[in-house]
């Protein structure tokens, strides 16, 4: 069959189309127009945010809810740069993103000529910041390289991809031949490592688990292993709910806090699964293990680093786990297992509800309207870290969105619209500081022209909290901080949205079950005490 004639636009939403692609976030520009004319003809659903970054935190978002890899497609040039901050963030924590722009034309002079958008070498900024970036060189080229960067985002250690296309090739025709997703395989660690593991596992008279991130696909096998072995869980932000934290076994999420290093050093064995131990999870330094640690992780790298273990299971999650409950049959669990998680739980709870005593009236009547399987979609801010992260207990894999490698402001809100556009029976929440808010602010304009029932919790601690309470703590001059009180009510109804101004838990309560149950985004802008203001 002699392959069709196709426009590099065509042949680029072909490709994405082939490989399971329903949604798409971007902004059309002069650059790309031959990308979305494409777009249209293939009846492909496109959300329009009102900046690049927004696009990107959006793919994020639903990236992380669906398993599947976002969409930001964006013009040249400035656009690519204003997405870069969210891929940096989806690389940071392991996101798979796929960013596609156009370039500068196949023969543009190499140092450069005033073209519209122009930036030398673009491409290569992208492959400097998140490792992979594709320039094709013809139309035949393009549904090689979307197979190609799908199986760089999905398989190993999930990562975002850039894909750049001149501008010169999205309107040229050429003949193009289709090029299939590449199968992908999920395997387990080797045999003989899971056995020894297993091995060890069964002597364990003192086991616990850590899971971050990269344990999200194995979250029954995960519970099963669990349960069979006694073993209490805790959990990093971006593992969060993996392991339901209503479980008897869960301690709760979030590493940092004194009795997880006290409850790791009592471990006599300690099985981590898609964590990179870093420290940004751990805020005060590396943990210890005195016992055996056991890791499970696809990137054979990480598997090394921030902490050496004494068994070493390169492998997928989902594969390795099922590996081990088989190994193990039965499992050891003994009788005071629950009674061990039950003291490091209230250990745990303690430090948790001592650090977020500040926003515990917000998180209760949060926990008060919440249903099972909620998504709280967190930006980086003191409700979040210090609030939410470990007082609100969550269930189910990417239930708590939250920027934790990158630590980028303005995160939440375009993170819940890619969350409820993937999940829209599923509750979302998006929930900000006021200084982070104003990041991506006229986000609020994109969740209201989709319709979105989403509540947006705004916390008005007047500026930049975190940062005026680290300059305090240095006994340093309090600058730059302190902002001027927004109107957030007035700029929600301006934006289309609705919007309520609480002060206290019970009309927080009120307004959450409210703005669920709207016919658009409700901005609930929280302030005086239950702001932590």
């Amino acid at each position: 069959m002699t392959p069709p004639r196709l426009s590099g636009g065509d042949a680029l939403v072909r490709a994405l189309v082939a490989h399971g692609t329903e949604l798409v976030f971007g902004i059309p520009g002069t650059h790309n127009l031959g990308i979305y004319r494409a777009l249209a003809e293939h009846d492909v659903k496109h959300v329009t945010p009102r900046h690049e970054q927004g696009a990107g935190f959006a793919a994020d978002g639903y990236a992380r809810v669906t398993g599947k890899p976002g969409i930001c497609l964006t013009t040249s040039g400035p656009a690519v740069l204003n997405a870069m901050t969210a891929i940096t963030q989806s690389y940071s924590d392991s996101v798979p993103v796929l960013l596609i722009s156009p370039g500068m034309p196949l023969r543009h002079p190499g140092r450069g000529n005033g073209t519209l958008h122009e930036v030398r070498h673009q491409s290569a900024a992208l492959e400097a910041v998140i490792g992979y970036s594709n320039r094709v060189h013809s139309v035949a080229e393009i549904p090689l390289a979307v197979a190609q960067a799908f199986a760089h985002m999905t398989s190993g250690r999930p990562r975002p991809a850039h894909l750049e296309i001149p501008l010169d090739l999205i309107d040229a025709v050429e003949k193009v031949s289709d090029v299939a997703p590449v199968p992908l395989a999920h395997p387990p660690a080797d045999a003989v490592t899971i056995a020894a593991a297993a091995r060890r596992l069964s002597s364990a008279e003192r086991p616990g688990f850590i899971i971050g991130g990269g344990a999200k696909g194995a979250a029954e096998e995960i519970t099963t292993l669990a349960e069979r072995l006694g073993a209490p869980v805790v959990a990093t932000a971006n593992g969060k709910g993996t392991f339901s934290e209503h479980h008897r076994l869960s301690i709760g999420a979030g590493l940092h806090h004194k009795a997880v290093a006290d409850f790791v050093a009592e471990c006599d064995v300690v099985v981590a699964i898609g964590t990179e131990l870093a420290s940004t999870d751990l805020w005060n330094g590396p943990l210890k293990f005195p016992g055996d640690l056991i890791r499970i992780d696809v990137d054979p790298a990480q598997m090394i680093t921030n902490a050496n273990p004494d068994y070493r299971l390169v492998g997928d999650a989902h594969a390795t786990a099922e590996a081990l409950n088989q190994r193990l049959g039965k499992g050891n669990a003994g009788q005071d297992s629950v009674q061990r998680a039950e003291r490091w739980q209230k250990l745990f709870r303690k430090h948790a509800r001592t650090q977020g005593a500040t926003w515990l009236p917000l998180v209760e009547a949060m926990r008060e309207v919440l249903s099972p399987g909620a998504i709280i979609a967190g930006d980086s801010a003191m409700v979040c870290y210090y609030g939410t992260l470990s007082n609100l207990p969550l269930e189910g894999p990417a239930s708590f969105l939250y920027p934790t490698g990158f630590g980028t402001l303005g995160y939440g809100l375009p993170a819940a619209i890619g969350a409820k556009m993937a999940a829209p029976d599923r509750q979302v929440v998006a929930l900000h500081g006021d200084g982070g808010m104003m990041f991506t602010l006229p986000e609020l304009a994109t969740a209201a022209q989709e319709r979105l029932a989403l509540p947006v919790i705004i916390c008005d601690n007047g500026g930049y909290g975190e940062i005026r309470r680290e300059m305090v703590d240095r006994s340093e001059p309090v600058h730059g901080v302190n902002l001027p009180g927004i109107d957030f009510v007035q700029v929600a109804k301006g934006l289309n949205c609705h919007g309520v101004t609480v002060d206290d838990s019970d009309r927080l309560a009120t307004a959450l079950r409210k703005a669920f149950a709207a016919d658009r985004p409700t901005v609930i802008h929280v302030v005086g005490d239950l702001a932590g203001a």
